[in-house]
This record gives structure tokens, sequence and C-alpha cells, in this order.
């Protein structure tokens, strides 16, 4: 299935033709290698974002969200392997780049935040030379200059006394301090694209808004591609300009945030968006999408959400949907889209 589609695609706010995507995947399929046999992981996806927005990869856990991310920054597990499409960042495709070619941008044209700070860092060196070594590594700097240049990244991002900080280690900082220096270590090189993996998992409601507050500024500041991986829909509504919602694999429904939340036209689209109890009282029941997303090793050969979903017919058991326009800057892979909409 390839999202023909792209949300990025749309004219620049404003008017007038904008410049090419900073980041365009095209038909993109990861595929693990396991006991059982070859799976497909990520099944023929497509998106594309520009300068300065944001497109949120959305979508319950399991459906390829990471290993889309993993995959355009060219760090898949062994297991797993690019089975087809294209990654071009600024026009070039870095499928087609060596080894050695591909390590040169990392940072400088594209970089990645964890959902895991702790992990990301590593233990035993201070995050002062963490911070610094992109700036030794592609600058050039000495140890002094480079260490400089952490230091003002530091205070950049909110670390307070960023200067004492330096010397520290990251298990000495709270879960929200470390998540801005890896964010911090990112946004170093001001790259073209930032991809941010889950960047607010496990921190409370007050510092995750300080986070995503922070990317959003860094975004405008650096004028950024930011690619935004997560599960929840209200980080999505408020931080993102696109959104490309992905099932089992496959991306289901692309379009700016907003149209999207408000007349989604894929049935998984709702399902995720009725799930929200925003307007449920008490002693009434939530609302939820029946059914679990399927296995890799049985993914459907029609529709992959048609075992949960309650427009399913005859048609999507014979045949996958491919993503269609449904208006300007949108597209949906449902055989009733258009039935979708005048519900």
């Amino acid at each position: 299935m390839t999202a023909s589609t792209s949300p990025a695609a749309a004219p620049a706010p404003g008017g007038g033709a904008a410049a090419g995507p900073a980041l365009e995947v095209d038909g993109l399929s990861v595929d693990l290698t396991t006991p059982a046999g070859t799976l497909r992981a990520v099944d023929g996806i497509s998106f594309s974002v520009r300068k300065g927005r944001t497109l949120a990869l959305l979508g319950e856990s399991g459906c390829g969200k990471s290993m889309t991310a993993l995959a355009v920054a060219g760090l898949l597990d062994p297991v797993a392997r690019v089975s087809g499409g294209a990654i071009r960042v600024g026009g070039t495709d870095l499928l087609r780049l060596g080894p050695a070619a591909r390590k040169k941008l990392a940072g400088p044209v594209l970089s990645i935040v964890f959902q895991d700070a702790l992990t990301a860092m590593n233990p035993v060196q201070t995050v002062g030379a963490q911070l610094g070594e992109p700036f030794r590594i592609h600058r050039g700097l000495s140890r002094r200059a480079a260490r400089e240049k952490a230091i003002e990244l530091m205070a950049a991002v909110g670390i307070p006394e960023p200067r004492a900080r330096a010397r520290s280690y990251p298990h000495q900082f709270s879960g929200g301090m470390r998540q801005r220096l890896l964010i911090a270590m990112a946004v170093a090189l001001s790259p073209d694209v930032l991809i941010a993996d889950e960047p607010t998992t496990a921190l409370d409601v007050t510092v995750q808004a300080q986070v995503m507050q922070l990317l959003a500024d860094l975004r405008t500041e650096h004028e950024m591609a930011v690619v935004l991986i997560t599960h929840d829909l209200a980080v999505v509504a408020e931080h993102a300009d696109d959104v490309a919602v992905m099932y089992a694999g496959t991306v289901v429904e692309t379009g700016p945030v907003g149209e999207v939340f408000a007349h989604p036209r894929h049935p998984y689209t709702r399902g995720l968006l009725d799930s929200v109890p925003e307007h449920v009282e008490k002693g009434q029941s939530l609302r939820s999408i029946p059914g679990s997303p399927p296995e890799l090793s049985a993914i459907p050969a029609g529709c992959v959400f048609q075992a949960r979903c309650p427009m399913a017919r005859e048609a999507c058991a014979e045949s996958r949907p491919l993503p269609a326009p449904v208006g300007p800057s949108r597209a949906a892979a449902c055989h009733f889209s258009e039935e979708l909409a005048r519900a």
C-alpha cells in the first residue's frame, strides 16, 4: 500500500509554491527476519514533511511507527531490513548511499530523539562531553571549544547552571532534564530533519508540555522538519501540523491535523477519536475499538482493518484499498470513505 497523497505536499501557508519536502518517504517497506520466516513490518508507506512543519505518525503500539523512524534514521536492528521504497532528504535517496556517506549525514542533516534518554546516553561520559562530541566530529572543534558549545546548548534547552552541570553524568539529572539533554544533542548541528520518537514517554503532564514546547521552539528557531512519533491524540492536536495515521504497518489516512480530526475519512481514525473520553459522563461506558491489531504473520489480504471495522463488507476482504484523494491535501485508504464522510 502506498500513500500517494501526502499532507506535506500541499502549498505552504500563505500561498505560492513552496520548496520541495525536507523529508520524503516513498513506498517504504521493512521486513523482519524471524524463526518463523520473513514478516512485513512496514508495508509500502509514503509521507513527506517540509521545513518548519511537524508531521505526526499516529497509531496504536505495534503499528510500525518506531520501525519507520529507525528505517529513516538508518538504525534498523540487524534482523530488520528495508526491502523497498525510497527515503529522500533534500532530494537525496538515503538508501542509495553507502554506510560512510550516510553516517556523515547523521547530525548535520538528520537526527533522532529517542523515548528513553537514560539508555540513549552514555552513562560513563559527562553530558558536556557527549553534547560536545558532534562539534568535534563534524566541525573539527577542539575539546575546549566543543565544551563551550555544549554549555551553550544546555543553556538553550533550559538546563540551570549549565557550566557546572556539564560535568555531571546522565543519571544525575531528572527524567525531564535528561530528555532536554537528548534534544540538545539532536539539534546541536541544526539538522534539516528531526525525528522525535515518543519523546515524552514516562514524563508527567507538566514536564511533557515543557518538552513539547521546547521542540516547537527549536523547530521554529532552526526551521527544521519534525516527524513526531506518538500514540497521544492530544499531543498531535496541539503540536503537529499534519498527521499520517498508521495501522498494521500501513498508512490509512493523511492530511492536516485539524481537518483529519474534525472529519476523519477512515474508520480507524474515527475509532481512535471516538475512544477519547472527552464527553463521557460518570457512569457511561468508554468507547473503544473492538479487538486487537493483527499479528504480522496474519495480515489479511484485503483491508488491514477489516476485522475491527464496523463498515467492513465483501469488498474489504477481496482487495486492499489504496490511498486516494478525499480533498485538498488529504488521502484515505478506505473503500467507503465517501460514505463515512456522510455518516
